[in-house]
């Protein structure tokens, strides 16, 4: 279970990414039922650390706070993309993971947690801008250029700041269920959730467009999740030929129709698992998959878990007998 939380601060801290772990992770939000993270920040590198918006921040926490977190978070600094850092932070994020403790990088962090050895053989994230020397100096890390965020537990790294919040909000989703993570992200006003290999906004020859050509489509797809869609339909709506809808959405969403409504029917279905009592069958109408065996195979594939091994995670001690699921256990 997630609740001990520690953002690591060296000399350079960037302000924002630092506040977007603390945010999520550092505000009492008991009043609305939502669960405290016991959060601190802990510095590398004495109790007084420049940031690079050029003002200092002080913290009484060292790297001795390390050694009982559950969670350990890295936001992007200055220099983190040339600079060394400390052998004792590295040997203490080493010994975190040895141990089983998660560890989360927000864009340039991802240089920390390669200076550990920690992205050795694992997919990993991080700002398109430094993709190219994060490969170059660490050339054991397979690293995604263009994604949001890669999940390899118990490493998770990301890109650039927003990024960061939704490697965060998918962190607490799946420790603490879709409810929680929705109700962080409604108080912070940002979307509930972003797949993580959805692309980066990266520098093209031509501009990306705002998505305001499909925006009202991507509206309408998510209240018809339990209908048929192909894109002859919705290139319809949009009043445009199939091929140009295609394209447009890819630029706007960073993704095809097929792989958004997939990923939006996954929600879907996770959403009524944790909050209903109705069956793995009518869950899997609801959200769209038609039926409970191709909910379970779309689920396995996407989620490496069953809908019932799901749904026994995540309801809650009070919800009473888990109803019949059909052949989707």
């Amino acid at each position: 279970m997630l609740h001990n939380v520690v953002a690591v601060a060296l000399d350079g801290v960037h302000p924002f990414e630092l506040g977007v772990v603390s945010e999520v992770f550092g505000l009492d939000r008991s009043d609305e039922g939502l669960p405290v993270y016991d959060f601190a920040v802990a510095s590398a590198e004495g109790p007084v650390l420049s940031t690079h918006a050029g003002y200092s921040i002080t913290t009484s926490h060292g790297l001795e706070r390390l050694e009982e977190a559950d969670l350990i978070t890295v936001p992007a600094g200055d220099s983190y993309v040339t600079r060394e850092f400390p052998p004792e932070l590295l040997d203490a994020l080493r010994r975190a993971t040895d141990r089983g403790t998660r560890v989360l990088s927000v864009c340039t962090g991802a240089f920390v947690l390669a200076a550990a050895g920690l992205l050795d053989g694992r997919r990993c994230a991080v700002h398109w801008r430094h993709a190219e020397e994060l490969m170059r100096r660490h050339p054991r890390a397979i690293v995604e250029p263009d994604v949001l965020y890669v999940d390899e537990d118990p490493v998770i790294t990301s890109a650039g700041t927003a990024a960061g919040i939704d490697a965060c909000l998918h962190l607490v989703r799946r420790e603490n269920g879709m409810e929680v993570a929705n109700a962080i992200a409604r108080r912070m006003i940002v979307p509930p959730h972003r797949d993580g290999g959805q692309a980066q906004y990266i520098e093209r020859p031509l501009p990306r467009t705002r998505c305001d050509t499909v925006g009202e489509v991507l509206a309408w797809m998510e209240r018809h999740l339990d209908q048929e869609l192909a894109v002859d339909q919705l290139a319809a709506r949009a009043h445009m030929s199939p091929r140009t809808f295609a394209r447009r959405f890819q630029q706007e969403t960073g993704t095809t129709p097929y792989r958004w409504l997939l990923r939006q029917r996954l929600l879907r279905a996770q959403e009524l698992l944790e909050a209903t009592d109705e069956t793995v069958d009518a869950i899997a109408g609801r959200a769209g998959f038609g039926n409970a065996a191709a909910l379970r195979h779309q689920f396995v594939r996407a989620l490496g878990t069953t809908p019932n091994a799901y749904r026994r995670t995540f309801r809650g001690p009070g919800a009473g007998p888990e109803p019949g699921t059909g052949s989707a256990a």
